[in-house]
């Protein structure tokens, strides 16, 4: 199974956040979904839910 990354230095934001979570795409939505409320005060929506799922990315395999 391919693991999925969320990163929210692709995404701009005031707090100028460095976070990058990675692992099986049910662990990293909802991580990146408890962290966006915590952190960036966003509202944890189904909609928000399906942002975020839309915006994970395949993790590259190391070198």
């Amino acid at each position: 199974m391919t693991r999925k990354v969320a990163d929210c230095r692709k995404y701009p934001s005031e707090s100028h956040c460095t976070l990058t979570i990675s692992g099986e795409e049910d662990e990293v939505l909802r991580a990146a979904a408890e962290h966006a409320v915590s952190v960036h005060q966003h509202e944890d929506t189904p909609e928000l839910r399906e942002q975020i799922r839309g915006l994970l990315e395949d993790e590259k395999a190391a070198a």
